[in-house]
């Protein structure tokens, strides 16, 4: 069941507001906690002016909102992180303001920029990325204003297939503004060759009464003066018409509603409008602009006051044919005020849109996509049910200073850091990083390390160990932060960002060691593509695991994917698939894969096992569902694997490299598993995402070994 929906548009002006006000109140005939959000807005952040949508959805249909929790950035704001080739943090800061609101609401109503910020292509491809990252299906809304049949389905295909490359699922789209184009056509062809099949396609007809902006609108617009007739200022103008002419000849073309637009001095034309709205022959004009900065006499002001009921009469600075074209150029909006416009846009869609079609496809759409930002906002909630103390042995490195800040600040996990304290404490002052909350402790000059020499020595004197050396050792920061985690007083450690494997995984194996029944420690990456989150393993620390090696490797594999919401669904890879193959290799993979399904139904005490098993298999057909259907027709696993389990170090540590590079995906790892308590190894050329990463990892996997759910 959909949470969420994102409205976007083709194009400027496409009548976006009006359609997010009817979305609104079929919602809300259902959900009674619907919230409004839009990724960013038009205008400065140092405006004091509200943005018209917001103002408009929260205030006709009162909904409980703070006006600034419902958008995450201003214009200004987008443009300069863009500037700074900052598109990163841009997404994060939309999601995490997003997802502030949706913890508190039923269901959240998004709404797309209104092409003012950039190019209408590069926007309308932020904001396909930001509802992908939200996990918003999404409605299109496409402009049919003054274009072809074919302007129009071209149009839309093209926004189509630029959703669907961001993996958007398009569950329905409006065709807005039509008129005297061939609709059944337009349908017609768009059905027919649809890159996003099975999506609702309403059509509305255009109202040109709504793109009308008040006499109000062009007063903010023009920065008109107001002379007279304020309390008219709510009149619609229906257009405009420039008057240089005579009296006699401007009256026989005035029309219902029109703005007349005059120089300042024409005091015959101002006269006789003024005379034309009193007249029962005569329409009825929304108001007057005076051009050119000139206004009235004293005389002629003395007699236009003796009316007793003036329309809006407006003096701008332009001259009269300049004023016009800005006039013509304003786009009129739904304002909050304007119950009548409010009223018809409502009408409308009720009228062209079939609700409970709609309403049902918007409820009954389930989410599939999760995207790296999803796992990460995912994994960030976990982490913080019940915050684990995390031990960084490289505490005088740039890198995990700055991922210590950024944790601190997410409230994520409390954190200790190993080193010399003077030099660590120098570096949070000269990089300006706000590490108040982080715990220091110099290995050298700490209390704990005599203790600590001594319990490592008990552990390990069979092996000859000396009291002497079992101090020095222990004196070695990855080896006194794998104690703390031994002695209780953290519950994992994190380290290799300056330190090899060998460096960090040495001593859990001697201290921590590995779970009752697991001969050997392994590793998964978690590959985070733009849609879905998989896991490989092992590509970091087995060089050539036997069968039954293997087999465990996919059961803790399988496991690892459950503690963080992954359903397990487990291809035991090789060159060939099925009965096909024969050699030693595929032999290897096919007693794995037997004894994993035996460890899967212990694991299971005699019910259906959860995690689903299949092997030996390709990878093509263990991902791709067309090839899985020729080659493995029957499978639960085959075409939709979830865990991939390589055969060897050398398949799996190659090919989650050529995917990582080729795809774009993002490899969150190695992480390790199989210990009794978390130790995770970064590696040399981590970032700080990396680390940070890596860090609430470790920390959900300390939870898991608690038991923390």
């Amino acid at each position: 069941m959909s949470k969420n929906l994102f409205i976007t548009s083709t194009e400027p002006r496409s009548g976006k507001s009006a359609i997010s006000l009817g979305i609104m109140e079929m919602l809300l005939r259902n959900i009674d906690k619907v919230a409004f959000f839009r990724p960013y807005i038009n205008r400065d952040h140092r405006s004091k002016k509200k943005d018209n949508d917001l103002n408009l959805i929260s205030s006709y249909f009162n909904l409980n909102l703070d006006y600034e929790e419902m958008y995450a950035y201003t214009t200004s704001e987008v443009n300069n992180l863009i500037a700074q080739g900052k598109n990163e943090e841009l997404i994060e800061g939309i999601f995490y303001k997003y997802k502030a609101i949706e913890q508190k609401y039923d269901f959240v109503l998004c709404e797309g920029s209104d092409f003012k910020g950039a190019t209408s292509a590069f926007e309308f491809d932020i904001n396909a990325e930001i509802a992908s990252n939200l996990g918003c299906p999404v409605l299109l809304v496409a402009n049919a204003q003054n274009k072809t049949e074919d302007e129009i389905t071209s149009s839309i295909e093209i926004s189509l297939e630029s959703l669907s490359e961001k993996s958007c699922n398009v569950i329905s789209t409006i065709i807005n503004k039509t008129g005297t184009q061939n609709i059944n056509k337009i349908i017609k062809r768009l059905k027919k060759g649809s890159i996003i099949p099975n999506q609702l396609i309403y059509t509305v007809e255009e109202e040109k009464y709504l793109g009308n902006p008040t006499v109000s609108e062009i007063v903010k617009n023009m920065n008109a003066k107001v002379l007279y007739g304020k309390k008219h200022l709510n009149r619609h103008v229906h257009g405009f018409a420039i008057a240089a002419m005579q009296p006699e000849n401007l009256l026989e073309r005035l029309e219902q509603g029109i703005l007349v637009i005059t120089p300042g001095d024409r005091a015959d034309v101002l006269m006789a409008c003024l005379a034309a709205v009193f007249s029962l022959k005569l329409p009825n004009i929304s108001g007057i602009m005076l051009t050119g900065g000139l206004e009235p006499a004293d005389s002629i002001c003395r007699l236009i006051e003796g009316f007793p009921d003036i329309v809006p009469i407006l003096s701008v600075k332009e001259n009269t044919f300049p004023a016009a074209i800005a006039v013509d150029n304003i786009h009129s909006v739904i304002s909050p005020d304007d119950r009548r416009k409010i009223t018809r846009a409502l009408e409308l869609f009720g009228k062209n849109v079939k609700i409970d079609e709609l309403q049902e496809k918007i409820i009954k759409t389930d989410t599939y996509v999760t995207t790296p930002k999803m796992f990460e906002y995912g994994l960030l909630q976990k982490a913080r049910k019940i915050k684990q103390h995390i031990v960084l042995p490289e505490g005088t490195e740039e890198r995990i200073l700055k991922a210590t800040e950024i944790l601190l600040q997410r409230n994520a996990v409390d954190v200790t850091l190993l080193g010399d304290e003077s030099e660590i404490r120098k570096k949070i002052a000269r990089m300006n990083l706000h590490l108040n909350g982080a715990n220091i402790i110099d290995v050298a000059n700490s209390p704990m390390l005599e203790d600590y020499a001594r319990t490592y020595y008990d552990l390990r004197k069979h092996k000859g160990l000396t009291k002497e050396i079992a101090r020095d050792i222990i004196s070695d920061t990855s080896f006194f932060g794998t104690m703390m985690i031994y002695k209780g007083h953290a519950d994992g450690m994190v380290s290799g960002a300056v330190h090899t494997t060998a460096d960090t995984i040495r001593p859990a194996f001697r201290i921590i060691k590995t779970v009752p029944g697991c001969s050997i420690v392994s590793s998964v990456f978690f590959m985070c593509f733009e849609e879905k989150v998989l896991v490989y393993g092992d590509c970091a620390v087995n060089p050539d695991p036997n069968s039954e090696e293997l087999a465990e490797i996919a059961i803790f594999s399988a496991q690892t994917a459950m503690i963080f919401g992954i359903e397990p669904r487990v291809a035991m890879l090789s060159y060939s698939t099925g009965e096909s193959g024969k050699g030693e290799d595929v032999d290897k993979v096919r007693k794995a894969t037997e004894l994993a399904k035996k460890l899967a139904l212990d694991l299971s005490h005699g019910k259906e096992p959860v995690i689903k098993i299949e092997g030996p298999i390709q990878y093509d057909a263990a991902i791709d569902p067309a090839v899985a259907k020729i080659k493995m027709p029957n499978s639960e696993v085959a075409g939709k694997a979830t865990v991939f389990i390589f055969p060897d170090l050398n398949t799996g540590n190659n090919t989650y490299k050529a995917v990582q590079r080729s795809s774009g995906a993002i490899a969150i790892g190695p992480i390790l598993q199989g210990l009794k308590k978390p130790v995770n190894d970064l590696s040399r050329g981590c970032t700080v995402p990396d680390i940070v990463n890596t860090i609430i990892i470790t920390a959900i996997q300390a939870q898991a070994g608690k038991g923390v759910d």
